[in-house]
């Protein structure tokens, strides 16, 4: 619907011009319009939302979830990009599980099967097509997801930082709550702990928490890479557990507490009435309430202003020549701060946007009277200009009346224009259009149901104009009597793909805004576009024409390529390069390298674990090369805008109870995936050999760590025999590993399962990628009692990127195993008959989850059982062929 509005609102936008004296016919209008066109159209935005069946997990459950990719301010699902990379991310920014998915006119879904030892702790989800990362790390999707182990986790811990400042000397204190899993204090426990950055210890010491079960570390507050990297490992006693160690991620966004200010256009003019937003962010990074007042240099208070919402508000404010002001602050705890006030200007323009009822905007351009210059306003959303306007000053203050559905629902961007294509003033508006969002009627056949009785559940999905839509959506039933979900903080559909995607800050509560859309909700909304900024693209690179290139071209498919050169490192030009799969044989490809050597096999797909073998020959059919494979790009850099969403304890303890109790349900009855087995894998030379780690402090945070190449020349029938004397500390027998120190066996982890020490020769010594050994208890300490003698952490070798093996295949040969396809599983929805309905306890929390519907019609069917008693939620979203999204959210019981 946003398309057909487009031609509507130019039109419009014209005819404002002549009520309001403003004209279209300026160069700068026109540049902007055909050089932002050029923009979008060399470099589309893309946007991703992924949907899940719930919003935190344990270790051995599985995550579900569903990916649309859309493009463009009208939200087309993006039918160009073919591959889809999702990563499951861990605190220390080590990647735990990635898989590649294809993208089907932009849509996938997929799953992580989450081991039952993993640990717990604040992980990360983040998606992104290759073209994505064009536009950086900022724009992809990527959410945070706590994770609890309900098998290790039997002490919760609730973790706060306090910044303070006294006497010159800066501090954070880090509060520490710790409660058993029925929210009993600990009390009186004594706790030991070490503060570590980089894997060194940077403090210890010991305490006992007091009778709230709190216990207070002190960390030095001017040290910024300890306060956004560093770690608190702790050990607390007398739990009846032995002593149970936590390990705490600090996250300090920020030192001291932050308090902005942020006129309204970006400038403050001397003599003109400004509304002024301001921001009040705390070390954890969330708002936090304040008040005060606005003084002149004189002293004279000129303004009061009171935070609205999450730590913001705004005020009104009039700045005059020869003065300055500052804000004075009161903070919760009722000390006070000073800021200081942007300077003001003298000459200039002030730009200001007010609703006028609920379907138009008011915009007012106010000006100094020395000002005569031309000015232009443009509005664009998504990269699309909707409303275009220029005007020459005949007094100070001009207006314009502009209604919202010219727009999108989204973020609009309103700049004012220097006649030279400066820009002056630039206001967020979010626009809310209620047309452009799906009418979804979700209705069980019941209001009330019984435990494992069968609901049948009725999806009707219409356009604005009650016309049935046809589109993709998902829907996700869980118990919420088990699975508790703030609904303010939830980035659902709506909050993402029209409010946070294109947000490069933080934006805390995003869903509160669409949840209950009122007059405090709008306003709240407007103050927080008031404290953002549009970064997509600088206008001083669309004007100049200062396109970046692409770097990162679409993936439709996969591209294998590399390059043949002699043993010297000279390119092998017009050499013939093969390309088998090495599984069957069945595909078998061949091409020629270029003047560079280089080849390239292009468009083709294949399944994850896939084995191939490159074999290459110079134009003469000699064997004697050398075969270099291009690399995968490295995974994105940690940039997480969202660090404020990480829990500094991931024990949710509602949930922990429910997915503890289904554990040993599926114990009893030997069921459940709580085996791990190895899997075939491959070893490659690599430098980067520790990419897969299962340390739990992190790949390559060791003692000592020992790498694949360093086994090639040995020669060893089983792996303890090439071990034995080479890692310090450990000594061998019978092929088990014990502690020097002490004699105690060693806890082995294989690929992030615990295994019996003997295990060790089981594996083949060429399909080991890397060993760390953690011998000190600052390493150590983070695996608890199971590891009080030392760990050994052994990686195998995996196809997720180029594998590289010995020189065992001759020359001018080259096995390969990159990363394929990933095949979603399918969720298992039991289906009960009366006579099996009251044999095993079914405490599932996620009920029922389907990715795929499609409304034929505008309509689907589809039907679950229920599992025990408890509140039900179902959450269907989704989006139409059209571009226009929606979401709905019903519950029901079971008694």
């Amino acid at each position: 619907m946003a398309y057909k509005r487009f031609l509507t609102g130019l039109f419009l936008a014209i005819s404002f011009i002549g009520i309001y004296s403003f004209s279209t016919d300026d160069d700068i209008v026109a540049k902007v319009q055909r050089q932002l066109n050029k923009w979008t159209t060399s470099h589309p935005i893309e946007k991703i939302h992924l949907q899940f069946d719930k919003p935190y997990y344990a270790a051995g459950d599985d995550i579900w979830f569903k990916a649309y990719v859309i493009t463009g301010p009208q939200h087309r699902l993006q039918p160009d990009s073919g591959i889809l990379n999702v990563e499951l991310v861990d605190e220390q920014d080590s990647i735990k599980q990635n898989i590649k998915l294809q993208l089907k006119n932009g849509l996938a879904y997929g799953d992580f099967a989450l081991p039952d030892t993993l640990h717990e702790g604040n992980y990360r989800i983040r998606a992104y097509t290759q073209y994505m990362l064009n536009a950086g790390s900022e724009y992809i999707f990527d959410k945070a997801i706590s994770i609890t182990n309900i098998i290790t986790n039997k002490v919760f811990t609730k973790t706060t930082f306090k910044y303070a400042s006294q006497n010159g000397r800066n501090t954070v204190t880090a509060n520490i709550n710790y409660t058993d899993a029925n929210g009993a204090a600990y009390a009186g426990n004594a706790v030991s702990y070490s503060v570590l950055l980089n894997n060194s210890v940077v403090a210890k010491g010991k305490s006992v928490t007091d009778a709230n079960g709190n216990l207070h570390i002190e960390l030095p507050g001017d040290n910024p890479a300890l306060l956004k990297t560093g770690r608190i490992v702790t050990g607390i006693s007398g739990t009846g557990q032995g002593t149970v160690y936590k390990n705490i991620p600090v996250r300090v966004m920020a030192g001291r507490a932050d308090v902005q200010f942020f006129p309204e256009g970006g400038m403050l003019v001397n003599g003109i009435g400004t509304r002024v937003a301001f921001k009040a962010i705390g070390a954890d990074g969330l708002g936090f309430d304040v008040k005060g007042n606005v003084t002149d240099s004189k002293g004279k208070q000129v303004a009061e202003f009171t935070t609205a919402h999450l730590g913001m508000g705004v005020f009104d404010f009039t700045p005059q020549a020869g003065n300055s002001y500052k804000a004075n602050i009161v903070y919760p705890d009722g000390s006070n701060g000073t800021v200081n006030l942007p300077v003001a200007i003298s000459n200039g323009f002030a730009l200001s946007i007010v609703p006028a009822g609920p379907q138009h905007l008011k915009v007012v351009v106010s000006t100094t009277k020395e000002n005569t210059a031309q000015f232009s306003l443009v509005a664009q959303s998504g990269g699309k200009v909707y409303y275009a306007a220029t005007s020459k000053p005949a007094n100070t203050v001009f207006s314009a009346i502009v209604p919202k559905n010219k727009f999108p629902s989204g973020i609009a961007q309103f700049t004012l224009f220097s006649a030279s294509g400066t820009p002056l003033n630039e206001r967020l508006v979010f626009i809310d259009i209620p047309e452009d969002r799906l009418k979804l009627f979700a209705t069980t056949d019941k209001q009330t149901y019984s435990p494992r009785e069968n609901v049948k559940l009725n999806i009707q999905i219409k356009d604005n104009e009650d016309k049935p839509a046809v589109g993709s959506f998902s829907v996700a039933v869980t118990d919420e009597s088990k699975v508790p979900v703030d609904e303010n903080s939830e980035n659902n559909i709506l909050a993402n793909l029209l409010l946070t995607s294109d947000i490069k800050g933080y934006i805390e509560q995003p869903a509160y805004y669409f949840k209950n859309i009122n007059d405090k909700a709008r306003a709240d909304l407007d103050i927080l576009m008031l404290t953002q900024g549009y970064h997509r693209y600088e206008w001083k690179d669309v004007l100049s024409d200062n396109q970046p290139a692409i770097r990162y071209p679409r993936q439709s498919n996969f591209t294998i390529s590399g390059r043949v050169t002699t043993p010297s490192g000279s390119p092998v030009a017009g050499g013939k390069v093969e390309l088998i799969n090495f599984d069957d044989g069945l595909l078998k490809l061949d091409t020629l390298t270029d003047q560079n050597g280089r080849f390239a096999f292009n468009d083709i797909l294949f399944a994850d674990s896939i084995k191939f073998l490159i074999q290459a020959r110079t134009a003469k059919n000699k064997r004697d090369v050398v075969i270099t494979m291009d690399s995968i790009p490295a995974p994105l850099t940690s940039n997480y805008k969202a660090l404020a969403d990480f829990k500094s304890d991931a024990g949710i303890i509602t949930y922990a109870q429910s997915s503890r109790a289904l554990y040993y349900e599926q114990m009893k009855y030997g069921l459940g995936n709580h085996v791990i087995n190895l899997r075939e894998v491959l070893i490659r030379e690599k430098a980067n050999a520790l990419k897969h780690s299962s340390n739990l402090n992190g790949p390559g945070r060791a003692d000592q760590v020992f790498l694949a190449k360093d086994f090639f020349s040995m020669g060893c029938p089983q792996l303890a025999d090439c071990l034995q004397g080479r890692l310090l500390g450990v000594v061998f027998r019978n092929g088990i590993p014990y502690t020097a120190r002490g004699g105690g066996r060693m806890l082995v982890v294989i690929d992030g399962a615990y295994a019996s020490p003997n295990f060790i020769n089981t594996l083949n010594v060429n399909d080991v990628q890397s060993i760390e050994v953690l011998r000190n208890i600052g390493n150590y300490a983070i695996y608890g009692s199971q590891g009080s003698n030392g760990v050994i952490v052994i990686t195998t070798k995996r196809g997720d990127e180029p594998t590289y093996y010995p020189k065992t295949f001759g020359n001018g040969i080259k096995p390969y195993a990159p990363k394929g396809i990933f095949r979603a599983r399918t969720f298992y929805s039991p289906k009960y008959d009366v006579k099996n309905r009251q044999t095993l306890a079914d405490l599932r929390t996620t009920i029922f989850w389907k990715p795929n519907i499609v409304t034929g019609g505008g309509k689907a069917s589809l039907d679950y059982f229920n599992a025990s008693k408890g509140n039900y939620r179902v959450v269907i979203e989704g989006i139409d062929s059209e571009g226009n999204i929606g979401r709905q959210v019903i519950r029901y019981k079971v008694e």
